[in-house]
């Protein structure tokens, strides 16, 4: 937080009021406060706003002290038992000797004062203190608590006010007036001005602590519902960014996620819930959560939206969002990308120049109920997919179809490492003062090397199943991995006999290391096996058991000439 410092030189349109100030006066100097105070949901600069209203007009010098956990997080202290007030000053304003008051009464500095001192009283009692003259003595006392003698050269002798700054029932701190001994001191009747100066100004930091927290609470909250460590998948490299905000209006649902799919392939998403808040960050963590749990069933793009798009309109119908989601596989490098009503993907080729993936926006989630669209394609090495919100491209001072422009033109001149694409976009693509958070998504595609990834095509017939045991036992020597080539040897070795026994050839083999160990077999029948429990004296049916035991975890999927069966192993 940025604390105040100011210097308000008397001047003939600021003249200082009566001792005490007629009612003209003091009518004057609230109807100033009232267009003054409160211009922003900051604590220092409504302190500030008070110290230019203060001085000189009512004081010579005034500064604005809160308690610290107000600035920190938010919330009202504990009272101590010693009744002590540990409070922060947020602003500072003086009409002369600047460097002495700068020297005296640092801002932004947290202090400690005991109960016997007047600001702890006036915090404890919530009623104003009033030295119409500080004697040496008190003054002295001050000094020695601040552990400076400038303390005490100011403020001896001058006229001392100490009003507390409450709203809604609760003391947030207390300003402090001061006038030099040559000024006329403090009036009683100037007391009631000050206090209502005070109120005025204490409703307006209630205001902006109110706001701060909630706006903190909904960052914390949306913050904490995203990932923070991506998994590193076969064949992409990852990079991501969020920026929150710049405050609490544009504190939206904004997400991105990486998520691990059965064989290996990736799940790409990114959020944005419509609507900004608390609200809004809650619903991004539950479409987050939605979005996993359909992906783990392993469906289409398409699928994954419309039933995403059902759970929308179940959790609050009121809520809207828009999203895109992409299944990526490293060893085709086919990708499939639909979305819903968000802004349209951008693909960097490897030669440098970028395309817009086209494909139909579809309505938002959380309207209607009409299928959503897919569309396929291959990534080619080096190419990178961008998937962002659209806060990264649209502004106040920019439409959509401009900020898509620069961001293509931007990508085009890339930098090779993705964290510097990333920092580079979003410095380039953000102003400063822009009121919506950025979600933003990078994904590069990669060759898999021959130490991750091999294949085979077997004849189809019974002695298929012995050549994969050995085609595997040797990889898995090659890629140091013997702790796990009994258990893998035998998978396979099932694997490969059921696609001899119940489908039809040729049969493809191939080993994927990632995370896991992924196995996979493919044939041309669209048939998948069904896992059963044989009898005891059944002479089949003990394959998928032994490879449901010994898995991590299995399944089947179908493809254009027919299925695969595959099985994960742990690895050491």
């Amino acid at each position: 937080m940025t604390a105040y410092f100011v210097v308000n030189p008397p001047s003939p349109d600021r003249k200082r009021l009566g001792s005490p100030a007629s009612t003209k006066e003091q009518l004057a100097l609230l109807n100033e406060a009232s267009r003054r105070i409160g211009s922003t949901l900051s604590l220092s600069q409504t302190g500030r706003e008070l110290t230019d209203v203060a001085v000189p007009r009512f004081a010579d010098a005034a500064d604005v002290l809160v308690h610290d956990r107000l600035v920190t997080e938010g919330e009202f202290p504990a009272r101590p038992a010693d009744g002590s007030a540990v409070v922060r000053r947020i602003a500072l304003g003086t009409s002369s000797r600047a460097d002495d008051y700068r020297a005296a009464f640092p801002i932004d500095e947290v202090a400690v004062y005991p109960s016997w001192s007047p600001y702890a009283r006036c915090v404890a009692t919530s009623q104003p203190i009033l030295y119409p003259r500080m004697d040496a003595m008190t003054a002295r006392e001050l000094a020695i608590l601040a552990k400076r003698d400038v303390v005490g050269a100011l403020l001896e002798d001058s006229s001392f006010l100490v009003v507390p700054l409450q709203a809604r029932g609760r003391v947030l701190g207390f300003a402090v007036f001061t006038r030099s001994p040559d000024s006329s001191p403090f009036h009683e009747k100037d007391v009631q001005l000050a206090e209502e100066l005070a109120a005025r100004t204490a409703l307006c930091l209630d205001n902006a602590r109110l706001y701060d927290r909630e706006r903190r609470t909904a960052l914390t909250l949306q913050s904490s519902l995203l990932p923070t460590d991506l998994p590193a998948p076969p064949g992409l490299e990852i990079a991501s960014r969020y920026l929150p905000a710049s405050d609490l209006t544009g504190v939206g649902g904004d997400w991105y996620d990486v998520i691990p799919l059965p064989g290996h392939r990736t799940a790409l998403v990114v959020g944005d819930v419509m609507g900004h808040g608390t609200r809004a960050a809650a619903t991004m963590g539950q479409l987050r959560t939605a979005a996993r749990t359909l992906a783990s069933l392993d469906l289409p793009p398409s699928e994954v939206l419309f039933r995403l798009n059902r759970m929308t309109q179940d959790l609050d119908a009121t809520q809207i969002a828009t999203c895109v989601y992409a299944t990526y596989d490293p060893i085709t490098h086919s990708c499939a990308i639909a979305r819903a009503g968000h802004v349209p993907p951008v693909l960097l080729r490897p030669d440098g120049s970028t395309e817009l993936i086209e494909l139909p926006p579809g309505l938002p989630l959380g309207i209607g109920g009409d299928p959503f669209e897919m569309r396929q394609l291959t990534l080619p090495p080096g190419s990178v997919l961008t998937l962002y919100t659209d806060g990264l491209v649209e502004s106040r001072d920019r439409d959509l179809d401009s900020g898509i422009r620069d961001l293509r033109r931007l990508l085009e001149y890339s930098h090779q490492d993705l964290e510097d694409l990333c920092d580079a976009t979003i410095a380039t693509q953000r102003p400063g003062d822009e009121r919506d958070d950025i979600a933003l998504l990078l994904a590069r595609v990669r060759d898999l090397s021959p130490s991750e990834y091999v294949t085979w095509t077997l004849p189809f017939e019974a002695q298929s199943a012995a050549e994969a045991r050995r085609l595997v036992r040797a990889t898995l020597r090659a890629w140091g991995q013997s702790a796990i080539l009994d258990v893998t040897e035998l998978m396979v070795s099932e694997l490969v006999a059921n696609a001899v026994n119940h489908g039809t050839g040729p049969i493809e083999l191939s080993l994927l290391r990632g995370a896991t160990l992924l196995c996979e077999v493919a044939d041309r029948s669209p048939q998948r096996p069904v896992r059963w429990e044989p009898e005891a004296d059944d002479e089949a049916g003990r394959g998928l058991n032994l490879v449901n035991r010994f898995s991590y975890r299995w399944g089947t999927r179908p493809t254009a000439t027919g299925k695969i069966v595959w099985c994960e192993v742990r690895l050491p």
